[in-house]
């Protein structure tokens, strides 16, 4: 499926039929596809065409989608920024990826030389009438990591990637026609973009947008939009699983509910679905993957604390620090192989060649695959505690702090020490109306882990940060153990 063509085959099938909505506005199939013919229109009235780069500054919502498939059907690219973003954070992107036109809701200019579009105009441009660009090879998104380590690099997808990997999951999530998503995640990461839109809009199905995450509608939006899917991050899961006994919601139209971007406990996976009625099959991917690339099976075995199989059509491997591959219960590094890897990173040549080596993604997690060919992540490289010598494990410790009775959230990092080179830091959020002391903790883990793992110091907080896409800022929490220990 060609996305640059994908609204003229849904207006030519089932005109009428429902494709995309969010709070305010409804668009059958045949009203998208007008919406992207204008969009198209406004954006080569302005010079925008093959190989430019549009900047889309917006928020969850219909706009979104619509000026991204009008870029591709011009042949041009897309890349999401967080409208929340300063200008100083947000013109890092806009420079690095040469962005000619940038969209945003009130048209302000954000950078003084690149000129600025607001989200209304895309509803005025002539009808682009030209034949859409028909290019596999042609970049489709660039997508920004986090820069937790520098500043951020833009992750290169051709359409033959995000092509690749929506077909990969339409197999993997068995969506059809009849699937109904109900998005709540941000636009401006590559999973709403490509789980919660491009999968339900190429298999047929239609999408409902939501601004963002909010406890206090979702299930209220469940009950009347009867969506058959969702995706979200552990952290929503658990707060929604930390609701009051007496909320119980009908959640009968739901098939699933994808978990990823981040580990979460079994624990948290098989009491949500016990009391909820219905699965989350936690998967595993990143940007440079086009998503995703494991998936616990919406039908069959799933194994809570792993993050499933293989896509269809990828392959895993671990590999040793020599990038050997190893057999299976051996710990190493996640390697990831199939059309969904990324093209490179953006001006990045040393930086790409040290990612993908012979058609291989070096992820930078820490995995096991069992006999199964199940995937377990452990940890990060980078998140890896040295502690005198000793290699742990951060995902290891929160599990085991995750089944202390009450607690909400579990964040594990390693902080310096003068004699030892780290110690291990625990942070803590519990449940509301729930409580433990920090000796009861550290008796937890003593009767759990062995003494090199244990917790120097278990700190308990109302809540721990979050970055942009709801998942625990462990930088930020290396920055206050620093200043705790320093």
């Amino acid at each position: 499926m060609r996305f640059s063509m994908l609204s003229d085959s849904r207006s030519a099938f089932a005109p009428d039929a429902p494709c995309i909505a969010d709070a305010g506005t409804a668009l059958s199939n045949n009203e998208f596809h007008s919406r992207v013919l204008a969009a198209a229109g406004a954006f080569a009235s302005l010079g925008i065409g093959t190989g430019d780069v549009v900047a889309l500054m917006l928020p969850n919502q219909i706009e979104f989608a619509v000026a991204m498939f009008a870029v591709w059907r011009l042949g041009a690219a897309m890349t999401p920024i967080n409208p929340g973003l300063t200008v100083k954070e947000a013109s890092h992107q806009i420079a690095d990826s040469r962005a000619k036109l940038i969209v945003n809701g009130s048209g302000e200019p954000v950078v003084a030389d690149v000129p600025t579009m607001s989200v209304a105009a895309l509803q005025y441009g002539p009808r682009y009438a030209g034949t859409p660009v028909d290019d596999p090879a042609a970049l489709a998104l660039l997508i920004y990591t986090s820069g937790t380590t520098g500043l951020p690099k833009g992750v290169m997808l051709d359409h033959a990637n995000i092509e690749a990997m929506t077909d990969m999951g339409r197999q993997a999530l068995r969506v059809t026609t009849a699937d109904h998503c109900l998005l709540v995640l941000p636009l401006f990461h590559v999973n709403g973009i490509v789980v919660s839109i491009l999968t339900p809009l190429a298999s047929g199905g239609r999408v409902t947008i939501r601004r963002r995450f909010d406890i206090e509608t979702f299930f209220g939006d469940v009950e009347q939009l009867r969506p058959t899917y969702f995706s979200a991050v552990p952290t929503i899961y658990a707060i929604l699983n930390a609701l009051p006994t007496t909320v119980r919601p009908d959640t009968s139209s739901l098939r699933f509910g994808v978990c990823g971007a981040a580990p979460a406990s079994a624990d948290l996976l098989k009491n949500f679905e016990a009391r909820y009625g219905f699965p989350l099959v936690e998967g595993y991917g990143l940007s440079e993957g086009t998503c995703a690339s494991t998936l616990n099976p919406i039908d069959g075995l799933r194994k809570p604390g792993s993050v499933g199989l293989p896509f269809p059509g990828q392959r895993i491997a671990i590999a040793d620090s020599y990038g050997r591959h190893m057999p299976p219960g051996a710990t190493g590094e996640v390697l990831v192989q199939g059309p969904n890897v990324m093209r490179g990173y953006l001006g990045k040549p040393e930086e790409t060649a040290k990612t993908v080596i012979d058609g291989w993604l070096h992820t930078g997690d820490i995995g096991r695959i069992d006999a199964d060919g199940y995937l377990s992540i452990v940890g990060r490289l980078k998140e890896m505690i040295i502690r005198g010598g000793e290699n742990i494990y951060p995902k290891e410790i929160e599990d085991v702090l995750h089944d202390f009775p009450g607690v909400l959230e579990a964040a594990v990092i390693g902080a310096p020490h003068e004699t030892l080179g780290e110690i291990v830091v625990a942070y803590i959020a519990f449940r509301p109306n729930a409580k433990g002391s920090s000796d009861a903790l550290n008796e937890h883990c003593a009767d759990r882990l062995t003494r090199v793992k244990r917790p120097a110091t278990i700190l308990v907080a109302d809540s721990l940060p979050k970055n942009a896409m709801g998942k625990i800022d462990k930088p930020k929490l290396r920055q206050l153990a620093k200043e705790l220990v320093g």
